[in-house]
């Protein structure tokens, strides 16, 4: 049952110190900094998490066929248990006709359930135009990568009402220029991933309106040549942000530090890039999400494939990426909140701040700075209350 709720008390994430944010309407109409009391809240208080790559999660699977909008929203209330308050359901490579129907169930949940279309502002589809290439192309199935066609995106855009929102591919292709070019001019947001490209096509894609790098340091090749790859470019280009999957395992803490120094902390922000294995236990499994997977105890989620090298998406959510930049990467622990709540908020409409006018979506959660993933107790949803441990 949603508990009503007029202000919200815990922990500073900056300071320790006692955290006021007062709201009505949905809204937050103040945020006060107060000493710290004896009787005062243990939890940390912070804005709700922003999750812009979400495939699944706990058996919640966007990327199976014959996606129903229950599934949806039964992965939105699964998520709020984390502290996410707004995601974006993201379709991997597929045909035509299976994104068409995944942007059609996400369309008809946001408007069967309340929740849903308040947690989900749009949708983020990861390819098909990505890169053929083993390492780059990751666990996207081979047989549907295709070059980029600004016909199909208006399909997708026609079919479900423009929901997509964020579209992520390669720039190598020889249509990518003219796509990115349409996708901006409709108001969506283009990123690059899972790519080969040179720094040439890098540049002409920033150029033509790309303004992000998916989970930057992965979708490439296991070995890259130390001058000439595709990282570096964007790594200084200023005109791209970057997201980073924190967990651990995508990167490791010394590539992290380096390219949050690089890229900075403003330009920055991570996504969980979650899937439909992640919070299971551990154990073999058949994913839609790069086929037959191994899930280890520690949240490792890798291809069957014999080799162990490719990784097949995230299995812990976003908030372990909080825990991670910290513990890992020497962040402070609002920096790293920043990084899951106001800098992706950006990309959604300024979601995720903690500041007055800003909707009300708080979280509260205990860490003693080492567990993988800090304990969520609460979660306020525009002022109401829609979850607690």
């Amino acid at each position: 049952m949603a508990i009503a709720a007029t202000s919200m008390v815990g922990a500073d994430p900056r300071d320790g110190n006692t955290l006021r944010v007062e709201f009505a309407d949905g809204v937050i109409t103040a945020v006060r900094h107060e000493p710290k009391a004896a009787d005062a809240a243990s939890c940390w208080l912070s804005s709700g998490l922003v999750d812009l790559q979400v495939n699944g999660f706990r058996g919640h699977d966007l990327n199976g066929p014959d996606l129903m909008p229950a599934t949806v929203h039964e992965l939105a209330r699964t998520l709020l248990s984390d502290g996410v308050t707004t995601f974006l359901p993201t379709f991997i490579t597929a045909s035509e006709p299976q994104l068409i129907a995944g942007l059609k169930a996400v369309q008809q949940a946001r408007l069967d359930y309340p929740l849903v279309h308040r947690m989900v502002p749009c949708v983020h589809v990861e390819g098909p135009s990505i890169s053929p290439e083993p390492g780059p192309r990751g666990a996207h199935p081979p047989a549907h990568v295709r070059s980029p066609s600004v016909d199909e995106f208006l399909r997708w855009q026609d079919a479900s009402g423009d929901l997509v929102g964020l579209v992520t591919l390669s720039p190598h292709w020889p249509e990518s220029v003219a796509y990115i070019r349409a996708l901006t001019a409709a108001g969506v947001h283009v990123a690059l991933g899972h790519t080969t490209a040179s720094a040439e096509q890098i540049a002409a894609a920033v150029d033509a309106g790309a303004v992000l790098s998916t989970h930057l340091g992965n979708g490439s090749h296991t070995h890259i040549h130390r001058r000439n790859n595709a990282l570096w470019p964007q790594l200084s280009n200023d005109g791209l942000c970057a997201s980073f999957i924190a967990d651990g395992h995508h990167l490791s803490p010394h590539l992290l530090q380096v390219m949050l120094r690089a890229k900075g902390l403003s330009r920055s922000l991570i996504v969980s890039d979650v899937t439909a294995i992640g919070g299971m236990a551990p154990g073999h499994y058949d994913a839609s999400v790069g086929g037959p997977v191994i899930l280890a105890a520690n949240g490792h989620l890798t291809m069957n494939d014999g080799t162990g090298q490719f990784l097949a998406g995230a299995a812990l959510p976003l908030i372990a990426g909080v825990a991670t930049l910290v513990r890992e990467s020497g962040l402070r622990l609002h920096d790293a909140l920043d990084l899951a709540s106001v800098n992706p908020g950006r990309w959604v409409g300024g979601r995720g701040r903690l500041e007055p006018g800003a909707p009300a979506d708080l979280i509260r959660f205990e860490w003693d700075g080492m567990a993988q993933v800090p304990h969520v107790t609460d979660v306020w949803l525009q002022g109401e209350q829609v979850y607690r441990a």
